[in-house]
């Protein structure tokens, strides 16, 4: 029996969990690329699949509606991959487990894929039901938009006629976006010399932050495991000698990190200053990150005896030095929108290879000339202490439309429904109407979705009677486009 069964929408929960059966993460799109083709071809409905397995899906407007603006119905298909430490699942072979507790869907240790697996099955449903009242539509499903909108970039939009386009990749019910940061990826490597160590094998696991999506929830003071890390082998080494063999922390450039681990050799009897330090450390971050992240632990294991590669001094102290400089965090707030965040980065993943140590960052700006700044910052850091720093992934910035015939339908629309005024707002999380609005001249976009929480975790979930509210709301839209 299908774990979603008899919940409602019943369409719009069949497809979503249809989709969570098909491994889905960012650079694994091929299998529910093919799934929307397949889809388009059962329903005798125009489509295409691109090299980047973007699909684009037509529907025919309804009758009266043949002379509406043709609507683009946009979301991504790829998901952000991250499950609890010790969970066997295999993201690239393995579906989804779903689990249902009262009015919220999660998945059992993983991400759920909520975003934006939504919009997928939204998009579905409205593609299959031939008796609903809407404009021409254009489904627009882009893969890759978790690592760097690279599906939206590669996209061709020439065919596309769409004036409206709805973005269905927001996670707050009751809020419209209409306008977003632009970003990019920074890719450093700091190259290191190792020497022949021996000596007591310790291990420092930080552990138990919330973590979260690095534009959304950046401003909710979580702190970063990879920061935290640098910081605290930072100020052990000021107490004690020791020599770096190991040091990881973080799964996703726009995930803040959640976790780190470090192994060192040092002096068999230093074991009492390193769980003192821990024991401190551990003290000092619950009350600085008190209210916001306040569960976070530093715990330390003596492993035993043992000889290794180890990090040079030289190496060591600049692998300290550039993970304390590192910015991680707001950088700047914005001077036009109250509190609205403007400009940040956040250090996601940590490496120490054998030859490199190695940080992917996700900066992020609404100003197109602060985000060349941060990265301009970022790379004279890594390149100063040795190390090369490249870009990729750079994106656009939505900008705001102050002449908006979409947005004011969609909010007049929302109060219709539910009484209320809906918030219209900008955000500091990436979107790909930035993308779209360069690519399309005059194209006109709002973002919406239904409540979900805590994305890009493993305690990611999905409100159940939002995702119903919110999908009489969608019809309700394009039933209002005449």
């Amino acid at each position: 029996m299908a774990v979603l069964e008899g919940l409602k929408p019943e369409r719009v929960f069949y497809y979503f969990e249809e989709i969570c059966k098909i491994p889905h993460g960012s650079f694994h799109t091929k299998e529910i690329s093919d799934y929307l083709a397949e889809f388009a071809k059962e329903h005798g409905l125009a489509y295409r699949q691109d090299e980047s397995n973007n699909v684009v899906i037509k529907k025919p407007a309804a009758h009266g509606y043949e002379n509406a603006p043709t609507v683009i119905l946009q979301g991504h298909c790829d998901m952000v991959c991250e499950k609890v430490p010790g969970s066997a699942h295999d993201f690239e072979k393995d579906g989804l487990q779903l689990v249902v507790d009262g009015d919220r869907i999660s998945a059992k240790d993983t991400t759920l894929g909520g975003d934006d697996g939504i919009a997928v099955a939204y998009a579905l449903a409205i593609l299959e039901d031939r008796n609903l009242k809407h404009p021409a539509l254009e489904v627009v499903i882009t893969t890759d938009e978790e690592v760097g909108l690279l599906g939206a970039t590669a996209l061709d939009t020439s065919d596309l006629a769409g004036t409206y386009m709805i973005n269905m990749d927001s996670e707050e019910e009751g809020k419209l976006w209409i306008s977003c940061a632009g970003g990019m990826t920074a890719v450093c490597e700091l190259p290191v010399q190792r020497l022949d160590g021996e000596g007591t094998k310790y291990e420092v696991v930080i552990d138990g932050l919330k973590g979260g999506h690095s534009g959304s929830e950046i401003d909710k003071n979580r702190a970063s495991a990879v920061k935290l890390m640098g910081r605290f082998l930072f100020e052990l080494f000021q107490e004690t000698d020791f020599y770096l063999t190991e040091l990881s922390g973080g799964q996703k450039d726009n995930a803040i990190p959640r976790n780190a681990r470090a192994e060192f050799l040092a002096e068999e009897d230093a074991l009492e200053v390193i769980q003192e330090k821990a024991a401190r450390f551990q003290k000092d971050l619950r009350a600085e990150y008190s209210g916001t992240d306040e569960g976070i632990t530093v715990e330390v294991k003596k492993l035993g005896e043992a000889a290794g590669r180890v990090l040079s001094p030289s190496s060591q102290q600049k692998v300290l030095f550039f993970l304390a400089q590192l910015p991680y965090g707001i950088q700047k707030m914005s001077g036009e929108i109250p509190e609205l965040v403007e400009t940040s980065m956040n250090p996601g993943i940590l490496r120490l290879q054998e030859e490199a140590c190695c940080v992917t960052s996700s900066i992020r700006s609404s100003v197109g000339s602060a985000k060349e700044a941060l990265a301009s910052q970022v790379q004279y850091l890594t390149e100063f202490l040795g190390g090369s720093c490249e870009v990729e992934g750079d994106y656009p910035a939505w900008e705001y439309r102050k002449d908006s015939p979409l947005r004011d339908l969609m909010a007049d629309t929302y109060e219709e429904l539910f009484g209320v005024k809906p918030e219209v707002k900008a955000i500091h999380a990436g979107l790909e109407c930035g993308l779209f609005y360069e690519k399309i001249p005059n194209l006109d976009c709002v973002s919406f979705g239904p409540d979900m929480s805590d994305i890009h975790t493993t305690e990611e979930t999905l409100c159940i009677s939002s995702v119903e509210r919110m999908w009489r709301y969608l019809l309700k839209v394009l039933e209002n486009i005449r």
